[in-house]
């Protein structure tokens, strides 16, 4: 699979002073019509040129962006399609932002039933039953995609700096079970391990691999990941979460008050 680290040597390619990339997202579909690779190059156009040249650009380029996955032939119909993308933030993914953002949309792929239940899981690697979960449970499902294990992680902290985690349910002592399902502990563990975020109304400030933690109405807590695929409107990117749906995709940036944005 190419991700979007492996095209940004475009993202600032400048021709005459003129052509600075406007956009052309190349996808690939194999004979049996399934998508193995969504790329995008991103261009601007500064100042009026020939539309022969923005056009030729794509196909010029999807010989490069279009290679087949493995045990997959070249007798692939690729589908170009062009648009002025000003309203995309001019950012470059670091490699584990952009596996992070593959993972979690690769969970919507997953049927999944919201199920809040209290389960007993096996340690380290434990997970719910498979078809269930819970908002939490996404942020789990990533990252183990990516080797790291945050029923582990989470515990080990927990047991060093028990008091410095929420009081909420009343435990006196760590669950290996639970712990991690929560919120409030996962906000804990990454606020003092990986990087706070500013909590802002800008889209552009939530980026791909992005970990966002909302307040619903009633108090209730949500967490989901930002992916990389923009919204109707190109403002934000979406969100993987489950908040009683599945694992789903959704322009639901800022549907609820945001209360914790991070990186891990």
């Amino acid at each position: 699979m190419y991700s979007i680290t492996e095209t940004v040597n475009f993202h600032n390619f400048t021709l005459y002073n003129n052509l600075i990339l406007v956009c052309s997202s190349i996808r690939c579909y194999s004979p049996n019509k399934e998508r193995y690779q969504n790329n995008a190059i991103i261009f601007h156009l500064s100042h009026s040129l020939s539309a022969q040249i923005l056009l030729f650009f794509p196909f010029a380029f999807s010989a490069l962006c279009c290679d087949p996955a493995p045990g997959i032939t070249k007798d692939f119909a690729p589908s170009i399609s062009v648009w002025l993308a000003d309203s995309l933030p001019n950012r470059v993914l670091s490699a584990k932002a952009a596996q992070l953002s593959d993972a979690a949309f690769s969970l919507t792929r997953d049927a999944v039933v919201y199920d809040p239940a209290y389960f007993t899981i096996p340690y380290p690697n434990g997970d719910v039953p498979e078809g269930k979960g819970v908002c939490t449970d996404v942020i789990i499902r990533t990252y183990r995609k990516l080797g790291i294990d945050l029923q582990k992680a989470v515990h080990e902290d927990m047991q060093q700096h028990f008091g410095l985690y929420p009081k909420k349910w009343g435990l006196k002592k760590t669950d290996t079970n639970i712990d991690h399902r929560r919120v409030p502990n996962l906000m804990t563990f990454f606020s003092r391990k990986g990087t706070v975020k500013s909590i802002t109304k800008k889209g552009d400030d939530y980026v791909p691999g992005d970990i966002v933690a909302w307040r619903l109405e009633g108090g209730l807590t949500h967490i989901g990941v930002v992916v990389n695929q923009k919204s109707k409107d190109r403002n934000r990117y979406l969100v993987v979460h489950n908040i009683g749906n599945g694992q789903e995709l959704s322009d639901c940036l800022f549907s609820y008050t945001v209360i914790g944005h991070y990186f891990y």
